[in-house]
């Protein structure tokens, strides 16, 4: 799908009106472009031909009333962290972005809710509930902003018991592509009227609306926390532990894997002493030291039927932190294990117990490459992430890593999963994307077309229809 050139006098006109509502905070300069042109995981920019910095939802319903009116493609934008191509402008345009839209709006610890603006991040926002004895605990990893975090349907360590992006959303403020501001859900618990629009725009990456304010839920800080690494065998066994403590009712919050080899590279990288061998970390969270001491007990008792052996156990925050610093810098272990390629990183998800034979077939297929790449889960949710090196200046190296790609998603798909549990499609997942909802797609591309009918909104994502790409000569 080549994009189309948008007319210089098109934007030269664009941008003039931009600068009359935004002043210095619309800019066409090389260095914002190109910031704006790719996120985390992929090395090709597709840059916008202009950058605007909006301070509040009526100023983005008015830039996009301005871009529908000139016929132009326009992206959201938050911290850039997105791994499948989400925030490239493969169409140029005008790269939305929220980071200045980044204000607290309210807390009530009372009803374990908060509405923000979409450019708070993740940690501005656990700083802010510091005092209330309540907090957020969607963690992707990166310092994602609020907004972004909901356009992809983020998830991370703790969804096992937490859950994702879209178990913790109430209500949204979404500007559609006519510039129209529109209000779903609301802070009540539950409510049965009329469709969830909440949860549609939920994951949508910006192709559907912006978000630019969000209610939330938020939930108790608990007040004993254990963290556990255990060592087992092989991955099989890790995950038998899993379904084990799983179907016994134990509320862990969190559960993951890492396998021989990120503990290779953590080793080397971190300096840390872990088993080279399959390891969970596991961290359990209760209200009393005693209930938590109790679950202890249950998991041990578990984990040994199962054939894990505890490395090591933390109760104190200083050593839990410890723990989960060392499994949180795997991604940047793995990365420095070859250096000077470029890192891809990629996700499935599949059912639990289809887990260990889905993993096994993937390291078949890497192992007959001569490929050892780090392999990390959040196991309790069945997904699991590879960390790829290719270099982008070998074709034959692209092709294979595409291949490596290609496979693991339709390996996932056959095991009844899914081809991504947290990542995303961009553009990054499109065909895959069309084996997995192939029946559901014009149903997909319905909905698209009546929300944005020009196909101005993020376009070249999700979607793999080229007629969806913009109408910027109608």
């Amino acid at each position: 799908m080549a994009p189309s050139p948008l007319l210089a006098a098109t934007i030269e006109a664009l941008g003039t009106r931009l600068t009359a509502l935004l002043g210095d905070r619309c800019t066409r300069s090389d260095s914002e472009r190109d910031r704006h042109g790719r996120g985390e995981g992929r090395r090709e920019v597709h840059r916008p031909d202009l950058v605007v910095f909006p301070h509040s939802t009526d100023e983005v319903a008015e830039i996009m009333r301005l871009c529908t009116d000139h016929r132009v493609p326009v992206v959201p934008f938050g911290a850039g962290s997105s791994l499948e191509g989400q925030v490239d402008a493969l169409f140029g345009g005008v790269s939305i972005d929220l980071t200045g839209m980044n204000r607290v709006v309210r807390t009530s610890a009372a009803d374990l809710d908060v509405t923000v603006q979409a450019g708070v991040t993740r940690r501005q926002l656990v700083h802010a509930l510091k005092d209330t004895g309540t907090t957020f605990f969607v963690d992707p990893g990166a310092d994602a902003t609020i907004g972004g975090m909901l356009a992809t349907g983020a998830s991370g360590t703790t969804t096992v018991r937490y859950g994702t992006m879209r178990e913790n959303v109430l209500g949204l403020t979404v500007v559609l592509a006519d510039g129209r501001i529109i209000r779903t859900g609301g802070r009540a618990r539950k409510s049965s009227a009329g469709y969830d629009l909440t949860r549609l725009f939920v994951g949508s990456e910006g192709t559907l609306g912006i978000i630019t304010e969000a209610t939330l839920r938020l939930h108790p800080v608990p007040d004993a926390i254990a963290a556990l690494v255990v060592r087992f065998p092989t991955v099989g066994a890790a995950v038998e532990a899993v379904v084990a403590i799983q179907q016994c009712a134990l509320p862990l919050a969190r559960m993951e894997l890492l396998d021989a080899i990120t503990v290779q590279t953590l080793n080397a990288f971190v300096g840390t002493d872990l088993p080279e061998a399959p390891l969970l970390f596991l961290e359990i969270h209760a209200f009393s030291a005693a209930a938590r001491d109790e679950q202890l007990q249950a998991v041990h008792e578990l984990l040994e039927g199962c054939g894990g052996v505890v490395h090591d156990t933390a109760t104190a925050e200083t050593d839990r932190q410890r723990l989960w610093d060392a499994r949180h810098k795997a991604f940047y272990a793995g990365a420095a294990s070859r250096p000077g390629a470029d890192v891809i990183t990629t996700d499935v998800c599949v059912p639990i117990s289809s887990l260990p034979a889905c993993i096994a077939d993937t390291r078949d297929d890497l192992e007959a490459l001569g490929l050892a790449p780090p392999l990390v889960g959040h196991v309790g949710d069945g997904n699991f992430h590879l960390l790829l090196h290719v270099d982008r200046d070998d074709a034959a190296d692209v092709a294979m890593i595409d291949g490596v790609v290609t496979r693991l998603t339709a390996r996932a798909l056959r095991y009844g999963g899914t081809c991504t549990g947290e990542h995303g499609v961009g553009y990054g997942k499109r065909d895959s994307l069309r084996k997995e909802h192939g029946d559901a797609l014009p149903v997909m591309r319905a909905i698209k077309l009546a929300l944005d009918p020009l196909g101005l909104l993020n376009p070249g994502k999700i979607l793999p229809d080229d007629d969806l790409i913009p109408r910027l000569s109608d």
